[in-house]
């Protein structure tokens, strides 16, 4: 693992490969996450992480290694429900929940909570939650029953 990934500026997400048995999948996801979707070409500004040493991670495992003077609101991961569903929803990993007063901050109840959002709608969780334009409760709170946020 490169731990130089972990320090890029704050406004650039990391998109982390955690399945290897589907790469065209993975190329295909890239793609739709990069590809303008506006009407003023809003993209996510995401570096792509494409390590083994990420195989089968999970959130809870994605917390663990994350360094502590990391600054970045979310992390995603191209799992293998992302790689193999329809939709190719990819989890979304809040590491950075903001509370008044609390020592440890950037570590509160939402530390660690997970959504699911659609490549197409990246862009936006990506941008709102990288400059604290929006919080992580408006796009879990509009996931639907699968979890997916799929836009407002």
């Amino acid at each position: 693992m490169d731990e130089r990934m972990w320090h890029q500026s704050s406004d650039v997400s990391l998109v982390i490969r955690t399945d290897f048995a589907h790469p065209q999948e993975w190329t295909a996801i890239q793609a739709a996450i990069v590809e303008p979707q506006t009407e003023d070409g809003f993209t996510a500004s995401v570096a792509f992480v494409d390590d083994r040493a990420f195989e089968g991670i999970t959130p809870s495992q994605l917390l663990e290694v994350v360094p502590a003077d990391f600054n970045h609101a979310v992390a995603f991961l191209v799992d293998t429900k992302a790689l193999t569903h329809p939709d190719r929803p990819i989890l979304v990993v809040n590491l950075y929940d903001y509370v008044e007063d609390l020592e440890d901050q950037g570590k509160g109840s939402q530390y660690g909570a997970t959504f699911r959002v659609l490549p197409s709608e990246t862009w936006s969780v990506q941008n709102n939650l990288t400059i604290s334009n929006m919080d992580w409760e408006e796009f879990a709170g509009n996931a639907n029953a699968e979890g997916i946020f799929r836009g407002f």
